[in-house]
């Protein structure tokens, strides 16, 4: 089949288990330019379309705000995008705009024929980020590929494994008690995969790897895509059920020391919870704590009592 990306057999055999680099055939895409992006915009549901901004300390990820559209059009949040220090994610666009969920559609067909794993739940979110934004350090329950079409960001994966993301943490973020930011140290770049991912590139790593993005001075288009494999589902919820026995029962599991009868069992276990209601540990929702000026709109207008990003002098 004619496909998206180049493959190798290190890629077929490898992928969702190492961090693995790809290069695809979207950059110069016409799906990407800045009138079809202002275009799908206005047409993607507004309640659903996200807008971020965020602080310049990349250990301080109690920096990462909410924002309010504020009734900004497409134009208007692009050029608050090339402007200013804002991150607009659409999520799951592939089940609002019939073009990216044939994209999706022809991606996932491709990865199957080339891997023979099957995927599952599939969300394609699309990304459009200011110069020099990013994103904080933290790690995704699903499986990741990130595609990059406009622009360059430097991008950090770390092992998914003590120090850099403890079994508390992960279960957490699996029961949904916490939000996906981790507590991050500088230290910890040393023992991380950096790479500057160009248009045309694809980067995707072991499930739960934590990563951290720096974008260099342009925009970014990038498309963030989630997805589950059966073994990534097993994994999930033997997250959840050992979050469950650590909270419920002080027991000290760790996802790492693998004995698959018994990991059966907690699987057993962490879907009987989930059919009696799940864990009552649900995060609060993000609130938004900025507004934008179609005047200014690259200038986040925070709300009164706000930890308000300043740059370094």
């Amino acid at each position: 089949m004619t496909g998206l990306l180049n493959w190798s057999d290190d890629h077929r055999q490898n992928f969702t288990k190492k961090t693995l680099l790809f290069s695809h055939k979207l950059a110069g895409s016409d799906l990407f330019t800045d009138e079809a992006l202002i275009a799908l915009i206005d047409r993607y549901p507004p309640e659903k379309l996200e807008v971020f901004s965020m602080g310049y300390d990349p250990s301080n990820w109690g920096q990462w705000y909410l924002g309010r559209r504020s009734g900004l059009d497409g134009r208007a949040l692009m050029e608050g995008v090339r402007a200013g220090r804002l991150w607009l994610n659409l999520r799951k666009v592939n089940h609002a705009d019939p073009a990216f969920n044939e994209l999706c559609g022809r991606m996932f067909a491709e990865l199957e024929f080339e891997t023979d794993q099957k995927t599952l739940k599939p969300d394609l979110g699309l990304l459009i980020s200011s110069p020099n934004a990013h994103v904080f350090y933290h790690l995704d329950i699903p499986l990741v590929m990130l595609w990059q079409v406009r622009g360059i960001k430097k991008l950090y994966v770390y092992p998914p494994k003590t120090p850099f993301v403890t079994n508390p943490n992960l279960e957490g973020i699996a029961l949904r008690e916490s939000d996906e930011q981790l507590p991050y140290e500088a230290a910890w770049d040393e023992a991380a995969m950096v790479h500057d991912l160009k248009p045309g590139e694809m980067i995707t790593w072991p499930q739960n790897a934590p990563h951290r993005i720096v974008n260099h001075g342009m925009v970014n288009v990038s498309m963030s895509i989630e997805f589950m494999t059966p073994a990534a589902i097993w994994r999930a919820n033997v997250l959840y059920a050992n979050g469950c026995l650590r909270r419920w029962f002080g027991l000290k599991p760790e996802i790492d020391k693998r004995f698959l009868t018994w990991e059966a069992v907690r699987i057993a276990y962490a879907r009987a919870i989930k059919a009696f209601g799940g864990f009552n540990g649900a995060k609060s929702p993000l609130v938004p704590r900025f507004s934008l000026d179609a005047n200014k709109p690259g200038v986040p207008q925070f709300d009164d009592g706000v930890d308000v990003p300043k740059k370094a002098a």
